[in-house]
């Protein structure tokens, strides 16, 4: 049997016997036990059963053959974690090498709840993404899309680089190191205040805040992604200027091509009323609008309010402006169709990490758009949208109202090459 068990955060008396150490673990649990294994602060807190072997965790791989030796024998071994060991910790790797019939699962009080718990603040709607061993950019994307996510940091993905990510919003950052130990911090600083930090290693987790919508709704279902009621909503939903915006059958495709999804990052260049951006936001997308009229700006983010999301507005003319825009987006869709179409979109598909779509009215646009996806190495595909609505006449009849047609191209750059896009 492999006892697990979780400590760390404690309850925030400072009673811990070692850096993060949090509350102590009982001397019966490690009675017995053949073989402990942990983190190096965990097995400097407890007290070792004389003759057990010791185990520092470091890459996973080894400790787990050791575990599998014991196991094998079926010698007790204990293994020692943070906060709730089946909360992205290591309770995924052991069930799937020895089976969760072999685990005796003892949780401690995580790090996220302890966070929460520190400044008050129901987490039941909070989004939790781990940034340890991961790609930052997902965890800075959640920030951006969300009003309460807190993300298990590590290295390289820690405060520091996290603000440095999120400096253009608004956000709040708790950062919370040592949780239920003696050097136990929880500060709240700006993203840039965080980036310009060295917050070292006691860093448990960070915690980011839209101190505005940080007390949302009593929720029946835990966390804070949800999928909208609808999607490809009637024009009528948005505030937009004489009737230019994308009509919701295109959006309809366009959405579908463009698949924006939680953790991602989509433009949408040439915004207009920001359409296609407020409900690649209402989707878990982060969304960065380019729009070049004043008017438009205020318009997009009249319609993101509107609509309870946050949608990032650059105020500036493609292809120029896209210069400025550090991250790599994993989607983008590109509508009007002026002479800087071509230009736009090569800029575009040599930007995006997996697709780019296009509407275009005019057929002459056609050709450039497709080629500027293709010479980036994008497999192109595309549809002429054509619809008719139902529309009432007087004497209770009803005719078919055409809308103007709009051609869709979407270029979708091929799974092997989907890493390594230019920066």
């Amino acid at each position: 049997m492999i006892t697990v068990v979780g400590t760390g955060t404690g309850t925030g008396t400072g009673t811990g016997t070692g850096a993060g150490a949090g509350a102590a673990v009982d001397d019966r649990v490690t009675a017995g036990a053949e073989l402990v294994v942990g983190g190096r602060r965990h097995l400097d807190a407890v007290r070792l059963p004389e003759g057990a072997e010791r185990v520092v965790l470091g890459p996973l791989a080894p400790a787990l053959d050791t575990i599998g030796t014991y196991v094998a024998e079926e010698r007790p071994v204990v293994v020692l974690a943070s906060g709730d060991p089946g909360f992205f910790g290591i309770v995924r790797a052991l069930a799937e090498r020895f089976g969760p019939e072999r685990l005796d699962v003892r949780p401690g009080v995580p790090s996220v709840a302890a966070a929460f718990a520190r400044v008050g603040v129901a987490w039941d709607d909070a989004v939790v993404v781990s940034a340890h061993g991961r790609d930052a950019r997902t965890a800075v994307n959640l920030c951006r899309a969300y009003p309460k996510v807190a993300v298990l940091t590590g290295p390289g993905a820690g405060p520091a680089e996290l603000g440095a990510a999120l400096r253009d919003t608004a956000r709040v950052l708790v950062v919370a190191s040592a949780l239920g130990s003696a050097e136990e911090r929880v500060e709240r600083v700006t993203p840039a205040a965080a980036a310009g930090r060295d917050w070292g290693t006691a860093v448990n987790v960070m915690l980011c805040l839209d101190e505005a919508r940080v007390l949302g709704p009593v929720r029946t279902v835990a966390g804070g992604i949800g999928r909208p009621a609808g999607w490809a909503l009637d024009e009528s939903a948005f505030d937009h200027r004489d009737s230019m915006i994308t009509k919701f059958e295109v959006r309809a495709l366009a959405l579908a091509r463009l698949g924006p999804r939680p953790g991602e990052l989509v433009w949408d260049v040439g915004a207009g009323s920001g359409s296609v951006a407020v409900e690649c936001a209402r989707l878990g997308a982060a969304v960065t609008a380019v729009e070049r009229t004043p008017d438009g700006v205020a318009r997009i983010r009249a319609n993101a309010v509107a609509h309870g999301v946050d949608v990032r507005v650059v105020h500036g003319t493609a292809p120029g402006v896209l210069s400025g825009l550090d991250e790599a987006p994993d989607a983008v869709f590109v509508g009007g169709g002026g002479r800087d179409l071509p230009a736009v979109v090569t800029t575009c598909a040599r930007r995006a990490r997996r697709a780019v779509v296009v509407a275009v009215a005019a057929l002459d646009r056609v050709p450039a758009a497709r080629r500027a996806l293709t010479d980036a190495g994008l497999s192109c595909d595309g549809v002429l949208v054509q619809s008719s609505r139902l529309a009432p006449l007087p004497g209770d009849v009803t005719r078919l109202a055409a809308v103007n047609p709009v051609f869709l191209l979407w270029g979708v750059r091929p799974p092997a090459h989907s890493e390594g896009v230019a920066q």
